[in-house]
This record gives structure tokens, sequence and C-alpha cells, in this order.
């Protein structure tokens, strides 16, 4: 005689056999998800990794803001703005000591002018450097052999007076012009630098005319250069270049005081030499 298992056990052995597979799906599915997460924070990383790499060569072969900021500020000066500091950061010697100097080497003598020069300049070029003579065209404007002008061998680029810095001058130097007491005029040179005299000499063109001029004008100038360049600089701050006593338009004797300001440019205050008022002011920003 057979006997048949009973149906409700078919059921409860398929019901766990389809238990068991779920139950196995569930793992798989969690194990592919895990690995998936894993593959997908790998490659995130590698990602960022990279990015990065590539960023920091950029930010190194980046100029630092300051470093633009300077180079811009330089660039945006005006050439006389650019000679003028350049002649102010190679100068030691402010021009009260040159004053103290220059009236030293001339016995009773009385600065009536003084300049702050640049090496090679002349007399009358108080603002530009003199040409070299490689930089001066010759006289027949014939062409070198590579195309340029030539210079003639024997330009030497000095003014049309001929009058000319001293040899020996290798820095800045203050230029003075110094009255003795009968009016003659000396012209002392002193290194901006060390200080020292260069050179003195006396200017043998005066005439009896010109020299009473000049003892009349030391006579009448109640205020002294470093009076005068005093009032100057309380009117507009700066450095001191250059200071000149003359008449004005007006005739009107005064001082004319040449000061240099922060922003590289240049100012010329007029000073009563005998009140020591202010006269004039005027700006030079080129």
């Amino acid at each position: 005689m057979t006997c048949d298992s009973p149906p409700e056990n078919t059921g409860f052995l398929r019901t766990r056999r389809l238990r068991a597979t779920g139950a196995a799906g569930v793992l798989l599915a969690a194990a592919l998800l895990t690995g998936c997460g894993q593959d997908s924070g790998d490659t995130s990383t590698g990602t960022a990794t990279s990015e990065a790499a590539r960023a920091v060569p950029e930010r190194t072969t980046t100029p630092s803001y300051s470093a633009s900021k300077s180079a811009s500020a330089t660039a945006a000066m005006t050439q006389d703005q650019k000679d003028r500091k350049k002649l102010l950061d190679s100068t030691k010697i402010t021009f009260d000591k040159a004053v103290t100097t220059a009236e030293g080497a001339v016995s009773g003598g009385k600065v009536v002018d003084l300049d702050l020069r640049g090496p090679g300049k002349s007399d009358d070029d108080t603002d530009r450097e003199s040409a070299s003579p490689s930089a001066s065209a010759s006289p027949s404007g014939t062409a070198s052999p590579s195309g340029s002008a030539s210079a003639s061998p024997t330009s030497t680029g000095a003014s049309p007076s001929g009058a000319s810095a001293s040899p020996a001058a290798t820095g800045p130097e203050w230029v003075a012009t110094v009255a003795a007491t009968d009016g003659t005029e000396h012209t002392v040179r002193i290194d901006a630098v060390s200080g020292k005299v260069v050179k003195s000499t006396e200017d043998t063109d005066q005439d009896a005319e010109d020299k009473s001029r000049t003892a009349g004008w030391v006579a009448k100038a109640k205020q002294t250069p470093q009076q005068a360049a005093k009032a100057a600089t309380d009117k507009k701050k700066g450095t001191v270049t250059s200071l000149e006593l003359d008449e004005n338009d007006k005739n009107v004797l005064v001082w004319s005081v040449d000061v240099v300001d922060k922003s590289w440019n240049e100012t010329t205050v007029d000073v009563d030499a005998a009140t020591g008022s202010v006269t004039a002011e005027e700006t030079d920003t080129d």
C-alpha cells in the first residue's frame, strides 16, 4: 500500500526553499551594493587627488599680489619720476649738510644756488642725464654698418655752454654756487654720498656789475637757505633737491625751492627771502 505525503508538508518545504533563495538574493544584492559603493568612493577620491595635483603648480607660478602691484606702480611712473626716485635713492647727503660744506669751502661764502644732480649732468641740465657719446648722432648723419646712426668720435654730449660735470663724478653731486663777501661766485661740487668736496672753482666770467648784484642779494636775504627750505617743506612735504636765490617777475627777491614728494613729483615753492613767507607754488606732475 502506497502512502502519499501530506499536501501541507509539500507546501511547507516549498516555502522554506523560497525563503532560503530570497535570503541568498538579499545577501548577494547587499554585497554588490557594498562593492559599488567602494568603487564609487575610490573613483571620487582619485578624481579629487588628480584635480589637486593640477591646481598646485598653477598656484606656485602665479605672481604674488604685492609684486604685481609694485610692478604696476613702477610702470605707471613717468620718466622724470623714475629719474628723481633713482637720484634720491642713491643720495646720502641732505641739502643742509651740502650747504654747510659748500660755504666752508669759500672764505666768508654764502650759498646762493644749490642743485642735486646725477653723474654726467652738465650745469645747464638739471632734469635729465646728458646723452652719452654713443647716443649722439654723427654730424654727417651717416649710418653705421649695423644700420644705426653712428656717434661722432668728438661728440661729448656737453651742454651748449660747454659746462660739464666734474670729471671725477661717479655718483650724485650737490653743485653749489657760493658768493664771497665781494660777490664773487664760486662753484663747489660735493659728493652726495660721501659729503666730500670734489672740486671748487671761481667764476672768472663775472664783471663788476654781476658781483655787485650778487653781493646786494646776499645782503638783502634775511632768510638762510635752511630757513627757506623749512618754509617750503612746511608748505609741501618732501625732500629738498634744489634752491636758488633770485628775483621773481615782480622783482621780489625769493628763494625758489624744489621739493620732491613721496609720489616723486616735484614742486617749486617760492619763499620771500626777506620775510620767509611763501609767495608761489607750482607742481610738475610729468
